[in-house]
């Protein structure tokens, strides 16, 4: 139930699927904040958005007759997204943020679209949002709200819906929108926070993913452990750092491949420095947990109303600029980016026969079988687009609204370029599994694996078979993909 602010991971479990119900004290807070609204445009006090038009046109004064007017208004005019829409979870989880936004009680809507869009969510009913088109915040929360009044499309389940058929289905007839309603239903940075929730829970699992595979290729490679030693790495001091280098050192124990002592002086970069990469990677997802909640513990509303029905207050500022979370959202993209770039680097060694001591390229039988050669490309490729995708967001600057909006922070195509990289750094990582599964399967049988990695080893098998080929390749990284997405190892 929403009583305090969510949290990031309160925001995911909707997005997959929980429930969300309003207490009593958050519905309270959001009938009040109406209340403020309405005497606002009573008393005929300045509002932003209320009784002005929005953008360059915030000193145009809207007579009360035209108020309901500016409020569908900029909902038509707002809903300008293109592109392929979000998934379900990705549209869940930005409502879910935007409810929680209102239950702060300075939006100034009325509680019966509040619960509308609680309806459609518990219902199973979500808006089509195209992906592109924001440079901040409007244009998918538009796309939410034309479903409130009978516009837009909906999917529930297989079922396409206009609008007014999806809100039928959850038992209401399209709203009519009163005086700042438009604008409160596209304010704030619930996309950005919703979809940085997502990513954040991601790249959580892909990094536990990330640890368990690096391991499988350093034992394949027969890395040095005591690159891994505790008292080594409490030099550094990084929470990331050490829960990496203790996992690492428990996954590999009892491994009679990995090298001995003295056997060489240093491993590569790529293996000995798993810890500080994958920590750091860590440590980052610390720092955008935090920024997340307080995120959604804000009010992210621009005008943000307070005081009383016999004082109300506005605060026009500028809440709804979502530069901590943009800037969160690009450091993640980064992390990601360099972890999966390392892994890469790992896949390359695993079949290049100069350095690994295996088969050239994991082939059954050299010259006849290409092996894993190619797919150690398409991990190349996915790297590149990688760092071409991490170019940091907000810095992309840009001006709109004829000179009234002259700063810029991007926030929610920064999360959207975190989740692309997400995606990409399943596939190399998939990539690396298949070739370090593929390693294990070449490797002298006196010399056993590690409990653990055999373990890993197994599950990996269980689901894909050793690669001789014999099939496309293209279907057992797809495979492995899966397995990471499902949360490998489990």
């Amino acid at each position: 139930m929403l009583d305090q602010p969510l949290g990031w991971r309160d925001v995911v479990a909707v997005a997959n699927g929980a429930r969300l119900e309003l207490s009593p004290a958050a519905a309270e807070r959001i009938a009040r904040a109406r209340r403020i609204v309405e005497a606002i445009s009573r008393l005929g006090i300045r509002a932003y958005g209320v009784n002005t038009g929005v953008g360059a046109l915030c000193d145009v004064i809207v007579p009360p007759e035209q108020q309901r007017q500016l409020s569908r208004n900029l909902l038509m005019s707002h809903a300008v997204g293109v592109g392929a829409p979000l998934g379900a979870a990705e549209v869940r989880a930005i409502m879910a943020a935007a409810i929680n936004n209102y239950a702060h009680g300075h939006s100034g809507l009325r509680l019966e679209l509040v619960e509308r869009l609680i309806a459609l969510l518990n219902a199973g009913i979500t808006p089509v949002v195209p992906a592109q088109g924001s440079v901040g915040y409007l244009s998918h929360m538009a796309h939410i709200a034309l479903v409130l009044i009978g516009h837009g499309q909906a999917t529930a389940g297989d079922d396409q819906l206009d609008g007014k058929a999806a809100l039928a289905r959850a038992g209401f007839a399209p709203a009519m929108l009163e005086a700042k309603e438009g604008l409160s239903l596209v304010n704030g940075t619930p996309c950005v926070t919703g979809l940085g929730a997502l990513a954040l829970a991601r790249a959580e699992g892909l990094l536990d993913s990330a640890d368990a595979i690096a391991a499988m290729s350093f034992e394949n490679l027969h890395g040095q452990p005591a690159a891994f030693d505790a008292a080594s790495l409490a030099l550094r001091h990084s929470p990331g750092l050490q829960a990496v280098g203790k996992r690492l050192r428990d996954l590999i124990t009892g491994s009679g491949l990995t090298g001995k002592p003295g056997e060489r002086t240093q491993d590569p970069l790529s293996l000995r420095t798993v810890p500080h990469v994958h920590g750091a990677a860590r440590d980052v997802l610390a720092e955008v947990s935090a920024v997340l909640d307080r995120e959604l513990a804000s009010v992210t509303d621009n005008p943000a109303i307070a005081g009383s029905e016999d004082a109300p207050l506005v605060y026009s500022q500028a809440h709804a600029v979502g530069a901590a979370i943009g800037l969160a959202m690009d450091n993640l993209a980064i992390a990601l980016a360099e972890v999966a770039a390392m892994s890469e680097r790992r896949t390359d060694r695993l079949v290049n026969p100069l350095v690994s001591n295996l088969p050239a390229f994991l082939a059954e039988g050299s010259g006849v079988g290409s092996g894993f050669m190619i797919a150690q490309y398409t991990a190349v490729s996915l790297v590149a687009e990688n760092r071409r995708l991490a170019a940091p967001a907000s810095l992309d600057g840009g001006i709109t609204s004829a000179l009234q909006e002259d700063h810029l922070c991007h926030a929610t195509p920064a999360a959207l370029k975190a989740l692309a990289i997400l995606a990409n750094s399943r596939q190399i990582l998939a990539i690396e599994l298949l070739a370090a599964a593929q390693a294990y399967d070449l490797q002298d049988p006196a010399h056993r694996r590690a409990p653990a990695t055999d373990a890993l080893h197994g599950a990996v098998r269980a689901r894909i078979a050793r690669y001789a080929d014999d099939r496309p390749l293209a279907g057992d990284i797809r495979a492995a993909a899966g397995l990471l997405e499902a949360g490998f190892p489990g």
